[in-house]
């Protein structure tokens, strides 16, 4: 089988557009972030300038400069690199002190461009006016500091995307990674049920995560495949073992009978005997047919809400005289309080199911037989139990009795095809039932566990 490339597949596609959308959002809130420290930094900046203005125009009492004109010349020698620049101009516009001569500027806050008459040329300024008297005082101070930040900021943020980006990458294709490998399990397994390997089955890891649930579910769907696979196959050497014996009996029937139409014979017994062998094989066919309906699923549609016990009930009236007048006991044992178990299920079916297990205990069963019919509620359940105290079924042949067309060597010599069982498991599937075979010791219980009304998961 020819393995998905990982950067073709689902898993990795979707990993990656989670880590595309997850670095995106990190841009974005890393932007947001960029923008409010910019801002903050920006208002720092402006107080930082706006406190130095104040500190320097506080010297200046009345009208002696003199104090003022000797603070602004003490700051401009404090910053011999210019981070601030510090100007004090007079009425007539000639510069009474400072390190650079500042241009007319409006009260207030200003923004000195880089490269300006007087301005270093490696960065901008930030620069605060006001009167000092009949003087005017500039003080301002350069965006490298804030721009250094700013940088530092950047620079980190841009190696934290690379960084969540490669993450966030490399992670996806491990999660995908591991993820393609279990459906290319499943996959595998699909193709190997394809080429005719019914036992194949998807592993399982264990954690119950939504992949091993349908993983699951497929493997549950494979067991009944090969089951009915096992069948059909069991049925078809059933066909041919079981059928042989009464086609080859009504060949024979109707070759006599034709011997004897030549000499001029009475053929009616032959053609009675014929009628009733056909009838047998037809009765078999009709069995078969209506087993593999049920098993389809197709009569689900007929589902109603069944009182189980009535359905009980209505089994012992029709079979007690029956089972009176073949020396044997048929009675009923209940142990539900309250209403009777109610299901989900076809009432007919229901009907011949429990008929053909009291068909089967009258059937192989001596006289003297005593054959009980009980209800019970175990739990959420509904327990119908047909049981007798006859010669049982070895343990070793429980399960294959449910298979078409099975019987026990010593059940060959009474009357039935050998589908009875076969029908009630059928019908108890179709309606999500458990079917158990109980050792009574001495005879044989037939368990068939129901969800009540209301508890059938979905």
């Amino acid at each position: 089988m020819r393995r998905t490339s990982l950067f073709r597949s689902t898993p990795f596609r979707l990993a990656l557009t989670f880590a595309l959308l997850f670095v995106l959002a990190f841009v974005l809130s890393g932007a947001v972030v960029y923008r409010i420290m910019s801002a903050d930094l920006a208002d720092r900046l402006d107080q930082s300038v706006r406190n130095t203005y104040s500190v320097v125009a506080a010297t200046y009492a009345g009208e002696d400069t003199e104090d003022l004109i000797a603070t602004v010349e003490s700051h401009a020698r404090l910053s011999a690199a210019k981070e601030q620049l510090f100007s004090l101009m007079g009425p007539s516009g000639k510069r009474l002190a400072g390190n650079f001569t500042a241009p007319k500027l409006p009260a207030g806050f200003s923004t000195l461009k880089e490269g300006a008459a007087g301005i270093p040329v490696e960065t901008g300024y930030r620069a605060y006016s006001g009167p000092v008297g009949r003087n005017t005082l500039t003080v301002a101070q350069n965006f490298a500091e804030t721009e250094e930040m700013e940088t530092i900021v950047l620079m980190g943020f841009g190696w934290a995307t690379l960084l969540i980006t490669g993450l966030a990458v490399a992670g996806g294709a491990l999660l995908a990674s591991r993820v393609q490998r279990r459906l290319d399990g499943i996959a595998a397994t699909m193709v190997s049920v394809s080429d005719g390997q019914l036992d194949a089955r998807i592993p399982l890891t264990g954690n119950g995560d939504d992949i091993d649930v349908v993983s699951g579910r497929i493997n549950a769907a494979l067991d009944r495949l090969s089951t009915l696979v096992e069948g059909m196959k069991q049925v078809s050497a059933n066909i041919a073992h079981d059928l042989k014996t009464p086609l080859n009996r009504l060949q024979m029937i109707l070759e006599a009978a034709v011997e004897k139409n030549v000499s001029r014979q009475d053929i009616s017994d032959n053609l009675a005997e014929a009628r009733t062998e056909s009838a047998q094989i037809n009765e078999t066919f009709e069995a078969l047919l209506r087993i593999a309906q049920i098993e389809a699923g197709a009569r689900k549609a007929r589902f109603t809400d069944v009182n189980l016990d009535d359905v009980v009930n209505t089994i012992a009236e029709i079979y007690a005289e029956v089972a009176e007048d073949d020396g044997k006991m048929l009675s009923i044992r209940r142990t539900l309080q309250g209403p009777g178990g109610r299901i989900r299920g076809d009432r007919e079916l229901l009907t011949q199911m429990l008929a053909n297990l009291v068909e089967n205990a009258l059937r192989h069963c001596p006289q003297g037989t005593e054959i009980e019919l009980s209800v019970r509620r175990h739990g959420d359940r509904i327990v119908a139990t047909v049981s007798d105290d006859g010669p049982g079924i070895p343990a070793e042949e429980r399960e294959k009795v449910f298979q078409r067309l099975y019987r026990l060597d010593k059940s060959r010599s009474t009357p039935g095809s050998g589908l009875g069982l076969s029908l009630v498991r059928a019908i108890a599937d179709l309606h999500g039932a458990k079917i158990e075979l109980q050792d009574r010791r001495p005879g044989l219980g037939v368990a068939v566990d129901f969800p009540e009304l209301g508890t059938r998961s979905a």
